[in-house]
């Protein structure tokens, strides 16, 4: 299913700023809550879709990217266990604290007024480098990184075996204290976190004493994270819930992958294409030759026409690097340089100034010999 574009699904225009976003947002938000519209599958979806597109555009590197990509630039990579696109009720629940300013209700109903307070696991952050094998084919790797798990004395609850955490006697289990007050718009609700609970609705009275109530340790853990063919220095890839373990059972936190891509003695990169700088005698490059070039699968052998000129360009399609996205592969382009000597001896350099005297020695460039300037233009228009 195609996503809507964002700016239409908060109806603002492609230069709003974020006060106008933030109030497009608070204004579907109102319209399409889940509370306000009980059972309705469609208002739930048109919930989330405005969530998602505020997130997005609220975020000044994310909607830089969406700008400019699209869809594509802020998807992460999907399959391999990392997070996509969507989000959850819980994320977007998170967003009301900016927009509403604390959580407000109308009537009985109570604009969120029912929601405990879920904890959220911190995010944790790796760096993982890459060869340009492992950058072109995709790579599985291991990992072993010291987090916050669950704590096994408890199973994560926090309370001591044998006993469990008791309703808050404030809240009655809701996470939140209501208040009405009397507005010019009618009778409003306000709710805010409970101070005793904290906004969980529970208590822990009996506190487990090896995560002293916590309901998590630290420890190590070995994780397997799948990078996919055609990421690129500086990307960022995320695992969702690899992350931190969340305080007595709430949701845990991402693991971050920062992608640093090591230099390749031999090939350069540039996007999905591999750039080789090809050195051959004078000799070779007036009389033709075969030579070996190195690709990431290894070597293979070049025919170089007799004639070559120095900065001529070879292509050779799909010896590159896959898109991430799945659009092909990119080539490896060869560009010819003709070795000049530096020292000759004395026979050599009287061939030379023979070879010179000759009219086919004589510099006399033709349409197909030029610039390598022009060549460039030409190679990536």
């Amino acid at each position: 299913m195609n996503k809507r574009d964002y700016y239409d699904v908060l109806g603002v225009s492609r230069n709003a700023d974020i006060s106008e976003i933030k109030k497009a947002y608070r204004k579907l938000a109102l319209k399409y809550h889940p509370d306000k519209n009980p059972d309705n599958t469609e208002a739930e979806e048109k919930f989330k879709e405005a969530a998602e597109a505020y997130e997005v555009l609220s975020n000044e590197e994310k909607r830089s990217r969406y700008d400019r990509f699209g869809h594509d630039g802020v998807r992460g990579a999907a399959g391999n266990g990392f997070s996509g696109g969507g989000m959850s009720m819980d994320d977007i629940f998170s967003h009301f604290g900016d927009i509403f300013g604390g959580h407000f209700g109308f009537g009985g109903s109570g604009f969120g007024g029912g929601r405990q307070r879920v904890n959220r696991g911190s995010n944790l952050r790796v760096r993982v480098k890459l060869n340009l094998e492992e950058v072109t084919h995709g790579v599985e790797k291991k990992i072993k990184i010291r987090k916050y798990i669950p704590c096994d004395e408890c199973n994560g609850t926090g309370a001591e075996k044998g006993s469990r955490p008791t309703t808050c006697p404030t809240c009655h289990g809701s996470g939140h204290v209501m208040r009405v007050t009397s507005t010019f718009l009618g009778q409003m609700q306000t709710s805010s976190t409970c101070p005793q609970c904290d906004g969980e609705g529970t208590i822990i009275t009996n506190k487990c004493k090896v995560c002293h109530g916590d309901g998590i340790v630290k420890s190590e853990e070995v994780i397997t994270m799948k990078i996919p063919a055609g990421v690129s220095n500086g990307m960022q890839l995320s695992m969702s819930g690899k992350g931190n373990a969340a305080a007595r059972g709430g949701v845990p936190g991402d693991l971050i992958i920062f992608i640093e891509e090591e230099p390749d003695p031999e090939l350069k990169r540039d996007g999905s294409n591999l750039l080789y700088d090809l050195y051959i005698s004078f000799p070779d490059a007036a009389l033709g030759t075969s030579v070996e070039v190195p690709t990431v699968e290894g070597k293979v052998k070049v025919k170089i026409p007799s004639g070559t000129q120095g900065g001529k360009v070879l292509r050779l399609k799909g010896k590159g690097v896959p898109d991430i996205n799945g659009y092909g592969k990119g080539d490896l382009l060869i560009n010819v340089n003709i070795w000049t000597p530096r020292n000759l001896s004395s026979e050599e350099k009287h061939a030379l100034e023979k070879l010179s005297e000759s009219q086919n020695f004589k510099p006399n460039p033709t349409s197909q010999d030029r610039s390598y300037f022009d060549r460039m233009r030409e190679f990536f228009s």
